[in-house]
């Protein structure tokens, strides 16, 4: 690019300046997470009739779902690493033209093995997302708006499973089960064209404003390091931070595990309702975490402005407000109203994502860019081996038990994972911004 670029004329000439480009790449991704999530949730959808047509059981259903869970797990690290190593742009591009095949294939499975061979392959691939979370926002956003950006980045992890069920529902009502997967996985594929259009990082973009890239260049952050893997792995591991994120993604997550996999089949089971009735209902504990994404970041500024907390200990006192609220789930238990049951469900959405976001939040205020995206994927890896274990644990106890003992184990898991948060994030003294 010539040096005069930053003159009226010459920018006129050669290129369109967007002004405001960042909070455009980070809705770009925001459409990618959610055609992710509309992807990941249609099987939890369509599991009543699947179970029914492939002849599947509880448990057999338990092992689809670990098979996404484990394969997200185990490369959730390779992914992020991935990503730092050669680009956000051509890293997430590649992963999410896999999960859009592999959905694609779902319309051909004829047993649940079929099905659990696929899931982990789609885990595997769509493991990218959560590193690239914090890839995306390291790179485009100074660190004053990081948090804000955060929440807004999370209402894409679940504006995607709140919309998931009325587009399954009217996708499987025009071409059957079969046809929902292959509709999902095209929009998948029509994005990942958007993608390799539209992004770029801020040094390369030809639409930013050279403005705008001073200011999000404002910190002076050293230029990203490359590493090995497994030398990118030591090195997070002996960072004592990395655990203060770690074990509450770890407490946290099984009760995400839950909204996205098993709560259309306890809303069938447990209170009797159909394919419709879960269509109508089951978005709504999205819809209150997309509230809880957008909250967070926002309510970091109010734990600044009015508690005098430094940038760090708002957002770990927005992480702990939202681990209070997820005690919601305890109450599920006590009730058998669907309507109360689904409201408290939505304040542990709303809780949730809250917790998830601010997580995320830390990785880019506590590590360097060369790092986000991988230590990113080792929170997710923590997460999700929580996930897996607890759908296994679903998969062999609920049609002993129940559910409620499950939701009564949720609604504290995130109270002990915000004691590890104030133990090793949590700064013991003021500290200028």
């Amino acid at each position: 690019m010539s040096q005069d670029i930053n003159t009226p004329v010459a920018v006129s000439k050669t290129r369109r300046v967007i002004k405001n480009l960042r909070w455009y790449m980070l809705a770009l991704f925001l459409l990618g997470v959610t055609v992710n999530y509309i992807t990941r949730n249609s099987l939890g959808i369509l599991a009543p009739e699947l179970k029914t047509s492939l002849g599947i059981t509880t448990e057999q259903y338990s092992w689809i779902v670990g098979g996404f869970q484990l394969a997200y797990t185990l490369f959730q690290p390779l992914c992020g690493w991935l990503i730092d190593v050669i680009g956000l742009k051509i890293g997430f591009m590649v992963c999410a033209g896999v999960w859009a095949l592999m959905c694609l294939l779902h319309a051909g499975a004829g047993s649940w093995i079929h099905l659990a061979i696929l899931r982990f392959m789609m885990g595997a691939s769509e493991a990218a997302a959560t590193p690239a979370n914090a890839k995306t926002i390291g790179e485009w956003f100074p660190k004053s708006e990081r948090p804000v950006a955060s929440g807004w980045a999370g209402v894409g992890f679940s504006i995607g499973a709140m919309l998931a069920p009325p587009i399954i529902y009217f996708a499987h009502a025009s071409f059957g089960w079969q046809g929902a997967f292959m509709f999902t996985g095209v929009l998948a594929a029509l994005w990942v064209i958007l993608w390799w259009v539209f992004y770029n990082t801020p040094d390369k973009h030809p639409n930013l404003a050279k403005s705008e890239l001073d200011y999000i260049k404002q910190d002076n952050e050293p230029p990203a390091v490359k590493q090995p893997f497994f030398t990118a792995l030591k090195t997070v591991s002996k960072n004592k931070r990395f655990y203060g994120i770690a074990i509450p993604a770890f407490m946290a997550e099984p009760a995400w595990a839950v909204l996205s996999f098993w709560v259309p089949l306890y809303l069938a089971k447990d209170h009797g309702m159909d394919l419709k009735q879960i269509a109508m209902f089951a978005w709504l504990p999205f819809l209150a975490a997309d509230l809880g994404s957008v909250t967070s970041g926002y309510l970091t500024r109010l734990y600044t402005r009015f508690f005098g907390c430094t940038r760090i200990n708002s957002v770990v006192a927005s992480s702990v407000t939202g681990a209070f609220l997820m005690i919601s789930l305890a109450i599920v238990a006590f009730t058998r109203d669907p309507y109360i049951t689904i409201a408290l469900i939505s304040i542990g959405g709303f809780g949730h994502q809250i917790i998830s976001c601010m997580l995320s939040a830390l990785v880019v205020e506590s590590f360097d860019k060369g790092q986000m995206a991988t230590v990113n994927g080792m929170r997710g890896s923590a997460a999700w081996i929580a996930s897996f274990l607890f759908s296994l644990l679903i998969g062999v106890t609920a049609d002993k038990i129940g559910f409620n003992p499950l939701f009564i184990a949720m609604g504290f898991f995130d109270l002990i994972g915000a004691v590890f948060l104030v133990m090793f994030i949590a700064e013991r003294r003021t500290a200028r911004n």
